[in-house]
Order: structure tokens, then sequence, then C-alpha cells
């Protein structure tokens, strides 16, 4: 064999390594991209914090449509039957969650509690928070979550029931249907869980607040504030 035909074959030989690598190497960048891609999508809900929002003053955001609180039956985690009329000229601070739930969830309810602190002296506001898991969120079960928020049975309810029941009370008084999110997490498929409601003493709904911005607890308080003032 030539020299000059050596050199080709061992050119060649290169030329295939090189190709070999570059194609492992981008296909674990192409993996890995593909990879974090997907993460990102499947926890979009879960991480939907905006830096630039999470420490400002967040305004009301209106309602798709006017909604009213319906009547309902559920029952608390102590195990007692609570019904629309028990709450009934009541402003009342509601939010959606499950105790499953391992990043959202506790963030929004810890907001809660700041709403609860800063309502103690005022007892026409009423806390109620929805489970939308009520196959294992039990009574049992949330009792021991609202414990460890510091949750006062007397304020503030949590509330599990019939599936059928909540989901009803859900998506007739506060939330739409979220069916485009295919990779959303929240059973029920409701869009914005991540918001607290707020419902005036007449049952109407009022607004929303963004439950993972820091100041919601705030700014529940003060929306509360003025729907008391006004007297709509």
């Amino acid at each position: 064999m030539s020299s000059k035909a050596g050199s080709k074959q061992r050119k060649g030989r290169n030329e295939e390594r090189l190709f070999a690598t570059v194609a492992i190497v981008g296909s674990l960048v192409f993996g890995a991209g593909f990879s974090w891609l997907l993460f990102a999508m499947n926890s979009r809900d879960e991480t939907q914090i905006a830096p630039a929002a999470a420490n400002s003053k967040a305004a009301v955001i209106a309602p798709d449509h006017p909604r009213q609180l319906v009547n309902f039956s559920l029952t608390d985690r102590t195990g007692r039957a609570v019904t629309q009329s028990e709450l009934a000229g009541k402003f009342l601070v509601v939010d959606f969650m499950f105790t499953s739930c391992s990043l959202t969830c506790p963030a929004v309810t810890g907001q809660m509690a700041q709403i609860q602190q800063l309502t103690t002296n005022q007892p026409d506001v009423e806390l109620v928070s929805l489970t939308v898991d009520p196959r294992d969120d039990t009574p049992a079960v949330l009792e021991k979550y609202g414990e460890r928020f510091g949750a006062d049975t007397n304020r503030w309810l949590f509330l599990t029931g019939d599936r059928t029941d909540l989901y009803n009370l859900i998506g007739t008084s506060f939330l739409a249907s979220d069916t485009n999110n295919e990779f959303g997490f929240m059973p029920g498929n409701f869009a914005h869980t991540e918001r607290i409601a707020v419902v005036d003493a007449h049952g109407h709904l009022r607004g929303y607040f963004d439950g993972l911005n820091q100041n919601a607890a705030a700014d529940v308080a003060d929306e509360i504030a003025k729907l008391r003032n006004s007297n709509p």
C-alpha cells in the first residue's frame, strides 16, 4: 500500500471517529435539553412565581365572568357538615389545595395563614380551603394539614366531600377548567389553582389574588377592608 493511500485511509478513519464523537455529544445535548423541556413543562404549575412580580403589590384579578357562591354541603376537617348558609353574610377568602402537593399548595396555604393572622379581630371574615383531591384528603388528613399551619377551626375551614359536589362548587363559583394543559398536575384540571379568591358578604366573587405573590396576604386584607367600607 502506498503512503498516499495509507494517509487517505487514516484520514477516513479519523473523520469517522470525529463524526461518531459529534453524533454522541449531539445526542447527549439534545437528550438533556429535551428532558429539561419536558420537566419544565411538567412542573410549570409548581414554578410559576414570576421573579419580577414576587415582591410587588398585586392588583385584584377580575373573574372571567360573574360568579356567585352556590349551595353546597361538604365536610370540614372536624367531621361536621358545612353548608353555604353557614357562610352567608361573611367575607370569604378561598384557596384550592391538596395535601400531597409539595410546592404551590404549601406556599399558598402559608399566605392563608398570614391572612388568618391579619384578620384576627374580624369575625365577619372566614377562610375556606377546598381540596381538589377528596379521595385522599379525608377529614383526618386535612386536620393534620390544618394543624401544620396553625389553622383556627373556628375561622378557617378545610372542606372535603363528594368529588362531584366539590368540583361543581369550584367550577361554578370559582375557577374555569384548564383543558389545554396536558401537563397539569392538579386534580380536577382547574385553571389558576394558585389564586386566592375573595367573596363579598353577598356571596359574589369579587376577584382573585396570586397566592404565590409574597404580598398576597396583605393585598387580600386590604381588599376586604375596601369591600367592607364600600358596602356594595
